[in-house]
């Protein structure tokens, strides 16, 4: 898929290029962003351009990852977001936000954007949010934009080779008032 570019009322969500990596590199350096995602750490000079130049790059080029900095009409990065294919219908948003644009609703501006976009633009008819048990900020952002949250997958995410619980919570089409690609039949009863 060729590159897109969405617009929020606050943010323009444009694919990273090689003129964003010193500002990735520079946000990559707080501990949080360190701690919470799956980048390394330390995160090099070389890690940013690797990112910059060929992994956000060749998701867009093979239709599999769709990586946004979010950034205001200024061009100042307030974070990245990527939208991934998961299978068919289904999708996985994840975020980071820089130190001192957090607190401000800029992720969850932005998630809530990607979102429209991966329900019109991708026939994508579940959207899912993941985090590991603890990482507090990013489940605000997901309770901020709507999504439902469906409970604590055990030992699902791999950090730095350590096997850690995670949160897992959905977005779907209707949520957002938008029809989906394929009808939903709602589970209506006690749990089993």
């Amino acid at each position: 898929m060729d590159p897109v570019t969405l617009t929020s009322d606050r943010l323009v969500l444009d694919p990273l290029t090689p003129r964003d990596t010193d500002a990735v590199h520079t946000a990559a350096q707080d501990p949080d962003v360190q701690r919470w995602t799956t980048i390394p750490s330390p995160y090099l000079p070389a890690h940013a351009r690797a990112f910059t130049e060929r992994l956000a790059p060749d998701g867009w080029a093979g239709d599999t990852m769709f990586t946004f900095g979010v950034f205001l009409p200024d061009r100042t990065l307030t974070g990245a977001l990527s939208v991934t294919r998961r299978t068919p219908g289904t999708a996985e948003v994840g975020f980071w936000t820089a130190k001192e644009h957090r607190g401000r609703g800029y992720t969850t501006e932005a998630t809530l954007t990607a979102a429209r976009w991966a329900f019109t633009a991708l026939a994508v008819d579940r959207l899912e949010w993941r985090a590991e048990v603890g990482n507090t900020a990013s489940r605000a952002v997901a309770r901020r934009a709507g999504f439902t949250f469906e409970g604590v997958l055990r030992a699902a995410l791999d950090h730095r080779g350590t096997r850690r619980d995670c949160w897992l919570a959905s977005l779907l089409p209707a949520d957002l008032g938008l029809p989906g690609t394929t009808p939903h039949l709602p589970h209506r009863g006690a749990p089993s």
